[in-house]
């Protein structure tokens, strides 16, 4: 009897678990079994790895053949295991060394001629095999960078089996033509819209800086201002306005206004990434803010997560650290909007199915874009809008009241005036003047909340800072008058007392004073309240 083992790991969500391959070779009818939970990607697995055996030069063993994927309780699907199963099998015929297998970590899918070929979510596998101790590991060369984004690991990239037989045996590797990676998006992803989206993925990632400038936005003060105090605080935004108001370009630009990704907020969201198979070739690592914008016609799949067996991450978790952008959000299905609450308040959403549980992260900043009506002319000038009372109220009720509850700013863009076109030349302030005063912003409240599990003005409970960190005096008496009238639920006050202290971060103030507070219930509520919107955003 011969016996050999490897490693390799299984994906659930975003999480990766590591499994041991076991192989064992017994006299009897040459047959090949394979146990430990594999679905059907994973079962024609026996095929792949008998033809890549046999073209690699290696005779396959004609016993009995038995494969185990350990734990057994765990899931296990893709084309990811080929690799670990090939080098298993080698062993227990000693064709290699069975000891140089046991410490390895091997994670790639087999063409019938041996080439190694890239898979999805190399990044989180690697990541969850250096948590568990692991030191090495062997994936395709296509992906060798992705993986050794992960410090402390020894990462072998591989074109072919042979190559990886050639180095476990000690014998001169042999020379294999270089493949280019090939992109395999999700085709759950086919529904999302990102600008500049290069042909086959529907979502390409921009470097730092190469985004569209807030100059191209003329006017639009107070929606420029609103912007800025969403990605200071992390507040979610709701646009509202006539057709060609210029929703669309403020959320577009809103991306390059957000600071770039720390090192562990990269990993999270290159993870993410990975695993639906949007990275870019070349440049593994995420380090600018992602921007999803699915097409209303999007399935609460798409959008939460979901799909045939273990759920894959959806727009919300493909926004994560990023922007999700919502346009013509009333006609976006009413399940999948209230779907949204979840993640809007726990950062991560839980997705259920037959095959498993499983949880993805999702702490996005959102932003909705909304006509007034199905012909965009309600409330307009001259009366020009058609749609009846009954049909104007039920298109404006599709955002419900718990999802509304949860966006902190609501602003009116109305159409840009003349005078703001000729004003300056039709140019605002760019992009990277506002981003500077939105990282000295987030600097601040990063100061105060140090030590503290929130980052952010947005996640901080409303007790605490109303009690840990106390407004100017009165500064208050506005937001207490609307809610002694009922126009500000105790949970509204919160989410005003937040938005101030971000508009006091951007002003460079201790704390909140009573313009801060107006500013912030005037974005929060619409009303104009007699303060003038920030010089910078004017």
């Amino acid at each position: 009897m011969a016996f050999a083992r490897t490693c390799s790991v299984a994906l659930v969500g975003v999480e990766g678990v590591v499994v041991e391959v076991q192989a064992d070779l017994e006299p009897g009818v040459a047959a090949f079994t394979l146990v430990g939970l594999p679905d059907k990607s994973l079962m024609e697995s026996r095929d792949r790895v008998r033809a890549a055996v046999v073209n690699a030069g290696v005779p396959w063993p004609q016993k009995k053949l038995t494969v185990s994927l350990s734990p057994a309780f765990v899931p296990k699907s893709g084309s990811g295991f080929d690799l670990a199963v090939a080098a298993s099998v080698l062993g227990a015929a000693e064709r290699v060394d069975p000891r140089s297998l046991a410490d390895l970590v091997l994670i790639g899918e087999l063409g019938l001629d041996g080439r190694v070929r890239p898979v999805r979510g190399v990044l989180p596998a690697v990541l969850a095999a250096a948590e568990a101790g692991h030191r090495q590991v062997v994936v395709p060369e296509q992906t060798a960078g992705e993986a050794s984004l992960v410090p402390g690991i020894s990462v072998l990239g591989v074109r072919s089996l042979a190559q990886l037989i050639a180095v476990l045996a000690d014998e001169p590797v042999p020379q294999e033509p270089r493949e280019e990676a090939l992109k395999r998006p999700d085709p759950m992803l086919a529904g999302l819209v990102v600008p500049g989206a290069g042909v086959g993925t529907g979502i390409e990632h921009a470097g730092e800086g190469t985004g569209p400038d807030l100059a191209d936005v003329a006017g639009q003060a107070v929606a420029r201002a609103a912007l800025e105090v969403s990605a200071a605080g992390g507040h979610h935004l709701l646009l509202s306005g006539p057709p060609g108001a210029g929703k669309t370009m403020l959320a577009e630009r809103l991306p390059g206004v957000l600071p770039p990704l720390s090192g562990p907020e990269a990993l999270e969201v290159t993870a993410v990434h990975s695993v639906a198979g949007i990275l870019p070739p070349g440049e593994p690592l995420v380090r600018a803010a992602p921007y999803c914008a699915p097409h209303h016609s999007a399935t609460m799949q798409a959008l939460i997560g979901g799909g045939n067996g273990l759920p894959r991450p959806g727009a919300v978790s493909l926004a994560h650290r990023g922007v999700l952008f919502l346009d013509e959000a009333p006609e976006f299905s009413g399940r999948a909007l209230d779907a949204l609450r979840q993640p809007l308040e726990s950062g991560h959403v839980v997705v259920a199915r037959s095959a498993g549980v499983v949880r993805l992260p999702a702490r996005f900043l959102m932003v909705l874009a909304a006509n007034p009506c199905p012909c965009g002319r309600h409330g307009g000038p001259g009366g020009a809008c058609e749609c009846p009372p009954a049909v104007v109220r039920r298109y404006q009720a599709r955002l419900s009241g718990p999802l509304l509850d949860r966006v902190d700013l609501r602003v009116e863009v109305q159409p840009v005036r003349r005078a703001d076109l000729l004003a300056h030349g039709g140019r605002g302030e760019p992009t990277a003047a506002v981003a500077d005063r939105v990282r000295d912003a987030r600097a601040r409240s990063a100061a105060r909340y140090e030590g503290l599990p929130w980052r952010l003005n947005s996640q901080v409970p409303g007790h605490e800072l109303r009690t840990r960190w106390p407004v100017g005096p009165g500064a208050l008496a506005l937001a207490e008058r609307d809610l002694e009238r009922g126009m500000l639920t105790v949970r509204g006050l919160d989410r005003v007392l937040r938005v101030a202290w971000t508009v006091a971060d951007l002003a460079g103030r201790d704390r909140p004073g009573e313009r801060d507070v107006a500013l912030a219930l005037e974005l929060r509520t619409g009303i104009p309240r007699g303060v003038p919107a920030p010089a910078a955003a004017s």
